[in-house]
Parts: structure tokens; sequence; C-alpha cells
């Protein structure tokens, strides 16, 4: 009798804990139906997990053994810890982005992980070893770093001045034969690339075309003693016309005024490249495509092969009484000028200079029509005004070594604002020439806020 009613009380505890057990189940049930909704997959497949490793601990919790049994006791806690550390061992649920955390980039970068010293596995008597700082480039390494980033491709080196030399030569038979009277000399290049003074890429080259004319009809007058009063041109003056009358001179036709006109010669080019030769059968010939400028002033050629374009400028060119004089009058009704040209000087100085000394005038150079080159604001200021304030340095200032590149270029530039702001830069073979004459006001002073705030922070040019 005792044994049934021992048997029934025990009925009746499972009975009772198998219904919450069962409510439980229920409720599990649906959670786990809707947890895909709620949670997604992963939160889905965490709550399985834990969902499972309960049911498993209620149901040995609940479940008859054999109390005499330890075997069987002892494997229903090893089997509890296991489902314990299931739980434990379940990945958690990825946390939700936030709003803001959705504006950070995708590839952050890395964050440096600071170590605790707490945690540290290291003896406390070894020696530990400290990251180094970034160390910030000076301004003489960054303007070596620049310097070695403005050589010209080798391809461009060797195909320009070839494709140059084949277009020479077609032009120089053709004036030959159009003009078989006129003793013009023997076209050539010249330019920066073939100095060795190039940056960058080589777009440019010029054709110098010589103008041989005879000394006895013709004499050289400055031009600060003619009505434009600028002695950085001048007028070639035909003299002798009562013994030698017009007509001696092959040049005469080009006389205006008894003075040859280079406006009138370069009319006559311009005329000549445009609507007489036949480029495209010549950059067929070349295997380039070559089209000369109709709407400029001078006399250009632009040049378009596959692996570079070229343009080409050809300057007719006097040389007299250790002159260079190049046809390129100056805007207006003057008509009659020649230029003077201190180009061959310059680079000649230059090169002696930094043979005598082992100087880096030349880098310095390179690196300075690198930065005008790349700016638009500061494009007149290269070429010729930036070898004259060179060229002045180097009189007063003596040490030029590569290791002074920084302070030489520091003082370029500090040079060449004050020039800015007094608005001249006299020409270093020639102080009365002002080789800021040609500038606007505007130019000038755009071109000076520029280098002003470059002076404190010259590293902003070479970016």
């Amino acid at each position: 009798m005792a044994a049934f009613w021992q048997q029934r009380g025990r009925r009746q505890e499972n009975g009772g804990l198998g219904s919450v057990i069962d409510g439980l189940g229920s409720v599990f049930d649906v959670l786990l139906a809707n947890a895909r909704l709620v949670l997604g997959v992963s939160g889905a497949a965490v709550l399985a997990i834990a969902t499972l490793a309960v049911k498993r601990l209620i149901d040995r919790a609940t479940s008859p053994r054999d109390e005499g049994d330890p075997k069987a006791e002892q494997k229903s806690l090893e089997d509890s810890w296991q489902d314990l550390a299931l739980i434990k061992t379940t990945p958690k649920p990825p946390k939700k982005q936030r709003r803001e955390d959705l504006s950070e980039p995708l590839l952050s970068p890395a964050r440096p992980v600071v170590p605790d010293p707490r945690s540290s596995s290291a003896p406390l008597g070894a020696p530990q070893v400290k990251s180094s700082p970034l160390r910030c480039l000076t301004l003489q390494e960054k303007l070596l770093s620049h310097s070695s980033q403005l050589a010209v491709p080798e391809f461009q080196v060797s195909l320009v001045p070839q494709l140059a030399r084949s277009i020479c030569s077609q032009l120089q038979n053709f004036l030959r034969n159009k003009f078989p009277e006129l003793p013009f000399g023997r076209l050539f290049l010249s330019g920066a690339l073939l100095d060795g003074l190039e940056v960058l890429a080589a777009d440019h080259i010029h054709l110098m075309l010589p103008v041989v004319l005879d000394a006895g009809l013709w004499s050289l007058i400055s031009g600060e003693d003619t009505v434009v009063r600028n002695p950085q041109y001048w007028v070639i003056k035909r003299i002798d016309l009562g013994y030698f009358p017009r007509g001696c001179s092959p040049w005469d036709r080009f006389i205006v005024g008894r003075y040859l006109s280079s406006s009138v010669l370069n009319e006559t080019l311009h005329k000549l490249l445009v609507a007489s030769i036949n480029w495209p059968a010549i950059g067929g010939l070349l295997g380039c495509a070559i089209h000369p400028v109709v709407a400029s002033r001078e006399l250009k050629l632009e040049v378009k092969h596959d692996q570079v374009d070229l343009n080409i400028t050809l300057f007719p060119v006097v040389e007299m009484d250790d002159k260079v004089l190049l046809a390129v009058p100056p805007e207006g009704l003057v008509e009659n000028l020649w230029l003077e040209s201190f180009y061959r000087a310059e680079v000649s100085r230059v090169k002696e200079l930094d043979a005598a000394d082992s100087g880096a005038r030349q880098l310095c150079l390179r690196i300075l029509n690198s930065i005008c080159k790349s700016q638009p604001r500061l494009h007149k200021l290269g070429g010729s005004p930036l070898t004259h304030i060179i060229l002045h340095l180097s009189d007063t200032a003596s040490d030029w070594a590569e290791e002074s590149l920084a302070d030489r270029f520091q003082q370029v530039l500090e040079e060449l604002v004050a020039s800015l702001e007094k608005g001249v830069l006299p020409s270093y073979f020639n102080s009365k020439i002002n080789l800021f004459s040609g500038l606007l006001e505007e130019e000038i002073d755009e071109m000076g806020f520029v280098l002003y705030r470059a002076i404190s922070e010259p590293e902003v040019l070479l970016k």
C-alpha cells in the first residue's frame, strides 16, 4: 500500500512538472518559429542551440533514474556540463549597426592595439622594444624625391628629336625649292630637351631657321634708341641704299621703312606652312599626323604620334654682332622689332658654373621649371626668368652643392617674390632689360601672391 502511494505521488509530480515543460516547449516552438524573422539567421541559430541545451537539462532533471547506480548519476552530470559548455561556446550574434557606423568607411585604417601591461607575458627584466614615431621628411629630402620624378620617359627622349629632325629636313627641302633665292641657313633644333633641362614630358621643341644677312648691307640698332625705348628689342636697318639700291639684297622684299620686318617675314612663312606644304603626305611618310596652327601669331605645328603629342615652333633667327635675334615682335603696331634671345648664353653659363663647383643649379632649375609647368598661374615664370634669378644668386651665394639644395631653393623663392614686388627682374647679361616688362600687373600680383604664401611652406609647391 505504501509502495502504491509512493508510486502515485511520483506520477503526480511528474504529471505537474510535465505540463509545465509542455507549456515551455510550446513557447520555445513559437519562439523558434519566429526567431528567424525577429533575430535573423544567426540569432535564430543561437536561440535554437540554447533552447535545445536547456530542454535536455530539464529532461534529465525530471526523468527517473536508478538511485543506486552511481555511473548513471556521473553520466548525467557529465552531460549537463557538456550542455553548459555548448551554451558558453555558442558565438554571439553580430552587434546591430548604429546609424553613425554607416558613415564610416568599410576598410578603415587599422588602429594600433594598446597592450595591457597587466596581461603582458614578457618577463619583468626583459627590455621592451619601443615603436619609433613616423619621421617627417625635410625640405631637402622632399626636393630630392620630387626631382627623381621629373625625368622625361626614355622613349620620348629618343623619339621626339628624331621626329623633329625628320620634319625639319622636309621643311628645309621645301624652302629651298620654294625660295631658292633666299639664303636660309640650315634648320636646327633647340630647346630644353636637347640641353638636359626638360622636365616631365617632351611635348615641345623649337626649330630655328637662320636668316643669313650681308653685314655690309644691314646694321643693328638697339630698341632703346627707337620710339619703343625697350633694350630687349632690336631693329635691323638696311644701309647704303645709295650705293646698293633695293634689290641688291634678297631680303629687301621684307623691308618696311628701311627696316627688315619680322612681322612680314612671319606672315610669309605662316602662309607657307598653312597653305603650301602637303603636311598629310609628310605625316603619312613619317608615321604621324601634322597640322599647322592657323589661328596663332607664332609659327606652330601640332604633331600627333602614337607615342607622343608634340608642339613645334618655328623661329626665324638672325645672328649678327654677337647678338641672337628672333622674329618675335611685340603685340602692337610696331612690326620691325626683333627680340634678343639669351637662351644659348643662359644654358652655357649655368652648365659652366655647375662644372666649376659641382653645383646643383641645373637640378634646382629643373625643379622650379616643373613647378611652373604644373601650375598655370606660374607658367610665365618658367624658363628664362628662373635661369636669370639663379645666375644672379650664383654671384652672391657660393655654396651650390646638392646638400644645400633646400637653402638655395628657399632663397630663389625669396628673390622671386622680391622681384615681383618691384615688378623688375634685370637680365643677367644686360641690366637694362627688365624680364618682367611683358607681364601684366594682374599676372605679377597673382604670381607674387602664390610664391609669397610658399615662402613659409615651400612644400606646397611640390604637391
